[in-house]
């Protein structure tokens, strides 16, 4: 569940950042494999983790959020 919240906050726009982008995403969350993240949990995100991008574009609440999401 922490690992999608997490997945959620990078993505997602705030007051005080910009959203990430998927890529940027997957990365810090691969950085936290072992640490902040179970390391089976970090493996079974990163086979599907294309399933992640897809969801969060289709439940983007801004614009921005949908054009970083969108971009390969």
């Amino acid at each position: 569940m922490a690992l999608a919240d997490v997945y959620d906050a990078l993505v997602s726009k705030r007051v005080y950042k910009p959203p990430f982008s998927h890529e940027k995403a997957v990365k810090i969350i691969l950085e936290g494999r072992g640490s902040h993240f179970d390391p089976t949990l970090v493996d079974a995100f990163y086979e599907i983790n294309d399933n992640f991008r897809k969801i969060a574009l289709n439940f983007a609440d801004f614009d921005e959020e949908r054009l970083i999401l969108s971009q390969k």
